[in-house]
């Protein structure tokens, strides 16, 4: 059986747009000579289409595009995800389903078991889990179709729900095909791996895998469709971070094929990129707008947004105060010079001045504080909203997870915008994205690199003076939001206690911030954000 892995990048709710893309790839199948071509879990509607899916017409619009991709398949069957309404008056109005197109009809429809409400999912909200599984025949082939979290069957890991591939094992499939919407996160294309190889032992099958790829706002789709023979070989790994199409003879055993992984920093990179084009294009917008310090996060950001977006796509407003360096402002037009973006200076010291004159006198008696370093912040956020309101251009966020977990940032200041590009990239991997962007040639200036940070909102203010290093830091917030460890369970791995306390109430402290900051590009397993739902007024628990 020859079988099409049809990887696209779905655009929620833009149904004349994803009708073409598939409709194209069926076309394209068909000319190629193959028998089955898969779709991913909920292309239809595109995923996460969250409480669209409560809109009878978005739900209209799926079906008549079923029925109108359907046409399309004579003489070749086509598996493609879609949410199909319960018709049961009992349990959610939804199921999240594999579709079976066969004679220009629908065929069969197969529903989804197991529905993870962990991390950035929440599909219970939506969808009835099915309760009876069972194998279906394709051209004579028996198939065990399942739909992502189904395949997830291994007890020892945090995505465990239930056995349900011992069930359709016993029927004797003779291939298995997952549909998937499975994001992406810079640890989890390994443990993805070894998930479909073990269910190919168990079951002694080929197994046919296929992702969605692209960005919906904060959650990044990999792609990186697979294929195994019956032997857990690679037959095919499609791209990452793009579209991609590839026929498999699926009862065929693979050529020698090894799988090379990218490192953790070439990933978040493409992920990077992938979410800040997405955003833009499918939200309608072409110009960015940030403020660049001369410091490495918004460097970082400024040469993601122009290898994104294109350098005359992108403006760098650099708005030096009084405790500005001269070589942070040098750095920041070094920068500018090696993107090649638009950039313009707009001082913020006679505003600063301004601000403490009319504050004066409400201010009497008391000492300049960290108020008046959040008035300079609030200042270059206002100003850099001004120029996206006057000229249309996108606000990146520069804040990186380290400071937005501790809470070192102001809000309606440096905490402004409508996308944070690196909200979810410690301090640490910041150092190596940076060296990693640099890898052909000097993009951001070697200074800015080895500087040490600093806000430079007060005389020689550094980052140290507020928080610990960041190598010591980032590792312990790692096992606080990453692995969800409690802060005693820190101490308990061999971390200071004092530190550990400081670090985790802190964290707990920030909270109200993270709930107003703009949504974060996830590349990890655990980013601030839907993913982790926090209260805000809860009492601290250490």
């Amino acid at each position: 059986m020859k079988i099409a892995l049809a990887q696209l990048n779905y655009h929620i709710g833009n149904f004349a747009e994803n009708n073409k893309k598939i409709k194209d790839q069926i076309q394209r199948a068909k000319t190629e000579g193959a028998n089955l071509i898969v779709f991913a879990e909920l292309a239809v509607s595109g995923y996460p289409a969250k409480d669209l899916l409560r809109n009878q017409r978005f739900l209209d619009l799926c079906d008549e595009s079923l029925k109108e991709i359907a046409t399309l398949c004579q003489g070749i069957s086509c598996i493609i995800g879609a949410p199909v309404r319960n018709t049961d008056p009992e349990g959610k109005p939804l199921y999240n389903a594999a579709i079976l197109l066969e004679d220009g009809v629908i065929k069969l429809i197969c529903k989804k078991s197991l529905l993870p409400d962990y991390d950035v999912f929440d599909e219970y909200r939506y969808f009835e889990p099915n309760s009876n599984v069972s194998c279906i025949d394709i051209q004579g082939t028996k198939v065990a179709l399942t739909i992502c979290e189904d395949l997830w069957d291994d007890e020892t890991s945090n995505n465990y729900v239930g056995d349900l591939m011992g069930e359709l094992r016993k029927e004797n499939p003779s291939v298995i095909v997952n549909i998937a919407a499975s994001p992406f996160s810079y640890i989890h294309f390994e443990n993805r791996l070894n998930v479909l190889r073990r269910n190919v032992i168990k079951a002694g099958c080929p197994l046919v895998y296929v992702n969605q790829v692209g960005a919906h706002t904060d959650i990044v789709f990999d792609g990186r469709s697979l294929a195994f023979d019956r032997k857990g070989e690679i037959l095919a790994e499609l791209k990452g971070f793009e579209e991609d199409f590839r026929i498999v003879d699926i009862f065929a055993l693979a050529d020698a094929h090894t799988h090379t992984a990218d490192s953790e920093i070439a990933l978040i990179h493409q992920a990077l990129i992938l979410g800040i084009r997405d955003y833009f294009q499918k939200s309608g917008f072409t110009k960015a707008v940030l403020g660049l310090s001369g410091g490495l996060d918004s460097a970082i950001v400024a040469a993601l947004a122009c290898e994104a977006l294109g350098a005359d796509n992108v403006l760098a407003v650099l708005m030096p105060s009084i405790y500005s360096s001269d070589h942070s402002l040098k750095d920041a037009l070094d920068l500018v010079n090696n993107t090649g973006c638009a950039h313009r200076i707009v001082p913020i010291k006679d505003i600063a001045s301004s601000f403490e004159e009319t504050l004066s006198e409400t201010f009497s008696g008391r000492e300049p504080d960290l108020t008046e370093e959040n008035i300079q912040a609030r200042i270059r956020g206002t100003i850099l909203m001004a120029v996206s309101n006057k000229f249309g251009h996108i606000l990146l966020n520069t804040s990186n997870k380290s400071e937005a977990a501790v809470g070192y940032g102001t809000l309606y200041g440096d905490m402004a915008g409508s996308l944070s590009v690196i909200g979810d990239v410690y301090k640490t991997q910041a150092y190596a994205l940076a060296k990693h962007i640099n890898r052909e040639r000097e993009i951001i200036p070697l200074n800015t690199i080895v500087k040490p940070p600093s806000a430079e909102l007060r005389p020689d203010q550094k980052d140290s003076d507020a928080l610990p290093e960041y190598d010591m830091l980032d590792s312990i917030l790692f096992q606080l939001i990453e692995l969800e460890k409690s802060g005693s369970e820190v101490v308990q791995s061999g971390f200071d206690e004092t530190l550990v306390t400081r670090i985790a109430k802190l964290l707990h402290n920030a909270e109200f911030k993270r709930f107003q900051a703009p949504p974060i590009l996830r590349v990890s397993q655990k980013a601030f954000g839907s993913g982790r739902a926090m209260p805000l007024v809860a009492k601290y628990i250490f």
